[in-house]
């Protein structure tokens, strides 16, 4: 079967009540997943995973949840070579805060851009001024994501 591991970065639960909720529609593309909320380079590098989804919330102003920070700071210290990574995001906001909305999911994306990671459709980024609950939003991304990028874990 075919791993696929979501990272969590988040504040309050809303990323990782959406990494939960989408989990499933992984599980049955034929996926084995793997939830991350004190996520690791080595999570990310030993071995890399065949795939991967960020669920991040951005907190204070534009900047990465505090158990996301030690994740971001190694990949940006260590350089690792993310050439054969690929990954969709959902990235959660609130546009009231102008300019940092989402920030910490944008950040995230161009990081990861630039160690050679191959992102895989459009980044979903949520707003909490116009969807209460996260997974409202991110449930059909999801749907449409694994069904346009024809993601299929080996079901074995």
């Amino acid at each position: 079967m075919s791993m696929l591991k979501i990272f969590v970065g988040t504040m309050y639960g809303g990323a990782l009540d959406v990494a939960e909720q989408v989990k499933p529609l992984f599980e049955e593309a034929g996926f084995d997943v793997e939830i991350l909320e004190q996520p690791e380079l080595t999570d990310l590098t030993e071995p890399m995973p065949e795939l991967a989804l960020f669920c991040v919330s951005t907190t204070g102003s534009g900047d990465y949840p505090g158990n996301f920070v030690p994740f971001a700071r190694a990949i940006e210290e260590q350089g690792p070579d993310l050439g054969a990574l690929r990954y969709g995001l959902i990235a959660l906001g609130d546009s009231s805060y102008g300019d940092t909305f989402c920030g910490s999911g944008r950040a995230l994306d161009t990081l990861l851009r630039e160690y050679g990671a191959t992102r895989l459709g459009e980044r979903l980024e949520v707003d909490a001024m116009e969807t209460f609950m996260a997974d409202d939003a991110a449930i059909p991304w999801v749907e449409e994501w694994i069904e346009s990028q024809q993601l299929k874990g080996n079901k074995t």
